[in-house]
């Protein structure tokens, strides 16, 4: 599956999230989206899903244009992951993994199955499936969340800023491990982070934004050598203590 966004839009009464953006996201590729607070990052996230609706432009899918009629199938090819993890939390982690699965008909077996599985691949404890989210760290709603949205084996995995709230080792230890999931499944991943240091840990590619828009692309190396505009250079400099800037 492809995703194409072609001249996005968006603005929310007089303030522009995301400004004539055009991007297509590479098959089995990690594209990180990494700007300041208010860039629009996230609001790009949320309309590829197609939780919000742009104002102008068109996001593709497969070369065809996402719509109100195809949006329902298309959402069932793509995992959300937000950065609360966003669980019920009057469902029990396992009710919580498996909510769409039962949504969609799959039968007990087959999403035991698919359980088991998921627990091993974000090492997840077992005798953590029947905790509600409040008794669960923040690490392990993250490993929750994360099964969540593979439990349809999408083929796009979003994530909306998924380690921001978590505590260094307990975020170090999850960026190691989803490194290794996103290698393992070879997803196509769309990441959206405000940390220089793990765009690059994680990403392909990196997209730079400002102000709603695309400044630059490429890799750390093309930022620091061939900066699109001062700005660029003026970001990797405010986290020049994560980022070795000669």
């Amino acid at each position: 599956m492809s995703i194409t966004v072609r001249n996005i839009f968006k603005s929310f009464n007089s303030i522009i999230a995301v400004n004539n953006f055009s991007y297509s996201f590479q098959k089995g590729k990690t594209i990180v989206l990494i700007g300041p607070s208010g860039c629009g990052k996230s609001t790009l996230l949320r309309l590829i899903v197609g939780l919000t609706i742009p104002d102008s432009g068109e996001i593709e899918i497969d070369e065809k244009p996402l719509t109100s009629i195809n949006l329902s199938s298309i959402r069932r090819r793509m995992g959300y992951v937000i950065q609360d993890g966003g669980l019920f939390p009057h469902l029990a982690a396992k009710e919580n993994v498996s909510l769409m699965a039962k949504y969609i008909g799959l039968g007990d077996k087959e999403i035991t199955d698919k359980i088991n599985q998921l627990t091993r691949l974000t090492k997840f404890p077992t005798d953590g499936l029947n905790r509600f989210p409040a008794e669960l760290s923040g690490g392990q709603k993250q490993r929750v969340s994360l099964m969540r949205a593979l439990m349809l084996n999408p083929e796009f995995l979003l994530l909306d800023e998924p380690l921001g709230a978590l505590d260094p080792l307990i975020r170090f230890d999850l960026q190691n491990d989803l490194k290794e999931i996103f290698k393992s499944l070879n997803k196509t991943v769309i990441l959206v982070t405000h940390d220089l240091n793990e765009a690059v840990f994680f990403g392909d590619k990196i997209l730079l934004m400002k102000e709603g828009s695309l400044i630059q692309q490429g890799t750390i190396t093309d930022f620091i050598n061939n900066p699109s505009e001062p700005f660029v250079t003026k970001f990797i400099k405010s986290q020049r203590s994560t980022i070795e800037i000669n």
